[in-house]
């Protein structure tokens, strides 16, 4: 039986109906049945092109379509170039018989178009899609370390002018709302309902019978001139170094948006099929190279495995539930930010604390977050009205009778979170799930205050909440299946992303998150200045230096919890290792009364109403004078060790069971602790650099800086098994 990936149907009025349906997934790809199903279509729309007057391009999906097929690209290597070349450069010649065949086409978009989808869409005369749904459209490529290879750079560079396609599309590869694509200018057109979107496109295809694209007309001019308009031409030095800037130095790591601009500025010059070899080629390096690997395996692989519930018990023997309200103890920053999101859900919220003003405090919070969208005009008056009233201010523990899950989110105290949880208690239904939203605390010791400490569990939130993706849930010893299914829900009920670990001190991503900070705080023990750890960090991709970052969580809250672990280890008969980085916290505390940015005095100074600035005592105090200026070989040193010991302790985490999956560990490390993008997360590094490069580097480094990189024994059984942590 022959199958296609297209269905055709043609209409009494001669417009040909094409509905994307690839009869062997739930998405449309571009696979091999795709390609060769376009080939066919545009074959056949040739042969009847005097006979038809339009073409509906549509799809059969949830989505209309999903893109390319990564499955495939992932495994491109650079012996791979010619046939991934041969098979873009197919690819896009039917595209373009698509876009000219004298009639007009219009993408009615049923659904999300991301990527190779926006590109197909792009190849009609006239997009319509749906106003007011979750569908998502734009080119993110930029994210996954590739551009947009299927005619997507050229097109919209034609549609929007250079630097309109590059600010507004292609170099941040945003994914926009119906409402946004349609002011951006990738939309043409919207409706109101997805029974609309047909009649709307043969409605537009009576208007407009002989309709082309504005590049194949003559006298097309591109929006905002070519590279050689004397106005373009002036700014145009000043973009790759304003890209620069925007990474932080750490170009290197990202050549995904060197290659949209170049792509984009040289395609600008030539003719249409000049261009569209140009953007091959620039793609196809990018594919078959190293970081687009670890950036798809990452974003793509990792967080879908994620989102799909891949850490969920089985969902027969655990149905998948909804839950109608929860309770949130503690209104303060924590509190209130997972009171918005929750509420921002659809789910009614508890918001209690000691007194009424604290409790109407905590919900002034989502008022005031809901106006600013309401300003913007990002969401209706009605709808923020909606939202705002699913928050009840609370001061009684009577309140909480009715909820299917409380979360406390009180001070970071062991006697508080227990005198408050036992009351609570006393007061939940018998099937309640009680959480604790903690950083460090390990959840088994803290559960025992809960009558039911199966239903207890972890709850990690990170600060801001309402900006904060991951959520780190955390399996107490005594935590059921069901108690897991039910935090791992409603996680993805308030569109978050949940990692699962098992409980151990600092978790995962605390553990892995302090030995960046702790790293960075020991170069500068050793002499380093501080403007060269803050750089090495920024230019090895990581979001913010180990110095800021210590500032905002603050050096004495951190000596804080590290004599608490001391403390606690010591009863069990075990010695906590002394850490270069301690006598810099000590110092800037006890010495220097400089313990973070609350206080406006840490590793930087916070002048007001300016930026923050590195104290300039660090150089006086801390520093070398024949290191103030690393060699290359120093600078490169820096920064390996910044992310070699990230790594590290992330494989002491897998290796002791606290991180339950690589996926978890990669996803965790980058939307929680910030771990560079590039890498694809702290377990994907690993594969990156190879086993054997890394135990070699890991040796190399715990002989100048001893045992805390010493490369953990799952290395080694890794490597003799001959399995990478990709495939766990």
């Amino acid at each position: 039986m022959n199958t296609s990936a297209i269905r055709w149907e043609e209409r009494e009025d001669r417009v040909v109906i094409l509905t994307l349906d690839d009869p062997h997934q739930s998405a449309n790809t571009m696979n091999a049945l795709f390609q060769s199903s376009l080939a066919e279509v545009t074959q056949r729309l040739l042969a009847a092109k005097d006979q038809i007057r339009g073409v509906v391009v549509t799809s059969a999906k949830k989505t209309f379509f999903a893109g390319g097929d990564l499955r495939l690209l992932i495994q491109a290597q650079p012996e791979h170039a010619a046939q991934l070349t041969e098979d873009i450069q197919r690819l896009k010649k039917q595209l373009r018989l698509l876009e000219t065949l004298g009639v007009p086409v219009v993408a009615a978009m049923n659904g999300t178009a991301l990527g190779g989808g926006m590109e197909i869409a792009l190849a009609c005369h006239h997009r319509i899609a749906v106003r007011e749904t979750r569908s998502e459209y734009g080119l993110p490529e930029v994210t996954l370390g590739l551009l947009p290879g299927g005619g997507g750079v050229v097109r919209v560079v034609r549609m929007l002018g250079i630097q309109n396609a590059l600010m507004n599309v292609l170099l941040q590869g945003p994914r926009m709302k119906a409402a946004k694509a349609l002011e951006v200018g990738l939309l043409d057109a919207l409706v109101d309902d997805v029974h609309e979107l047909l009649p709307a496109a043969i409605a537009w295809i009576d208007a407009h019978p002989r309709h082309r694209q504005p590049w194949d007309i003559q006298g097309y001019k591109m929006p905002g001139g070519t590279p050689s308009t004397p106005a373009l031409a002036m700014n145009l030095p000043a973009f790759p170094a304003n890209l620069r800037k925007q990474l932080k130095g750490a170009h290197l790591h990202y050549p995904a948006p060197a290659a949209i601009m170049s792509a984009a500025v040289e395609g600008a010059q030539v003719e249409l099929d000049q261009a569209f070899v140009i953007e091959t080629r620039y793609f196809v390096h990018l594919a078959t190279g190293k970081y687009s690997k670890n950036m798809i395996q990452a974003f793509f692989f990792d967080l879908q495995s994620i989102q799909a519930g891949a850490s969920r018990p089985d969902v027969q023997q655990f149905p998948r539930q909804l839950l109608k309200k929860v309770a949130v103890l503690g209104a303060g920053m924590m509190g209130q930010g997972i009171a918005y999101v929750s509420a921002s859900a659809g789910v009614d919220v508890v918001l209690l604390d000691q007194n009424m003003e604290l409790a109407e405090r905590g919900k002034a919070y989502t008022a005031a977050l809901l106006e600013k969208k309401v300003s913007k005009g990002r969401m209706t008056r009605d709808k923020a009205d909606a939202i705002l009233a699913r928050i009840e201010p609370a001061t009684t523990m009577e309140s909480l009778a009715d909820c299917d899950l409380v979360i406390e989110a009180v001070f970071e105290d062991r006697a508080i979170k227990a005198e408050i949880t036992q009351r609570a208690g006393e007061v939940l239904r018998p099937d309640a799930v009680m959480a604790s939203n903690t950083s460090t605390l390990p959840i088994t010791g803290l559960a025992k205050a809960y009558p039911r400490q199966e239903q207890f569990i972890g709850l990690h939130f990170f600060s801001p909440v309402d900006k904060m993706q991951l959520v780190e849930i955390i399996c107490a010893k005594e935590t059921s299946e069901q108690t897991l299914a039910t935090a791992i829900d409603f996680v993805l009920q308030i569109r978050k992303i949940p990692i699962v670990v098992n409980d151990s001190r600092g978790f995962f991503t605390s553990r892995v998150f302090a030995t960046y900070c702790y790293e960075g705080i020991a170069m500068l023990a050793e002499g380093y200045s501080a403007a060269s750890i803050e750089q090495a960090a920024a230019q090895a991709g990581m979001p913010v230096g180990p110095l800021a970052v210590m500032d905002e969580v603050n050096l004495e809250l951190t000596r804080k919890v590290r004599r608490q672990t001391a403390k606690d280890l010591a009863e069990q008969g075990l010695s906590m290792p002394v850490h270069p980085a301690e006598s810099v916290i000590d110092r800037m505390c006890d010495e220097f009364g400089r313990p973070g940015k609350k206080e406006k005095a840490g590793f930087y100074d916070y002048p007001e109403g300016a930026k923050k600035v590195l104290w300039s005592g660090l150089a006086e105090y801390f520093g070398r004078p024949d290191l103030a200026q690393p060699t290359p070989q120093q600078f490169s040193l820096l920064q390996d060790r910044l992310l070699f010991r990230q790594s590290i302790e992330a494989l002491r985490c897998y290796e002791e069971g606290v991180v339950r999956s690589c996926a978890d560990a990669n996803i965790g490390s980058i939307f929680g602790i910030g771990m560079a993008p590039w890498t694809g997360g702290v377990l994907q590094f690993v594969d990156y650099v190879g086993i054997d490069a890394f135990i070699e580097r890991c040796r190399e480094l715990e002989s100048l800086y001893g045992e805390r990189f010493a490369p953990p024994e799952i290395l080694f059984k890794r490597r003799a098994e001959g399995i990478r942590f990709r495939n766990s």
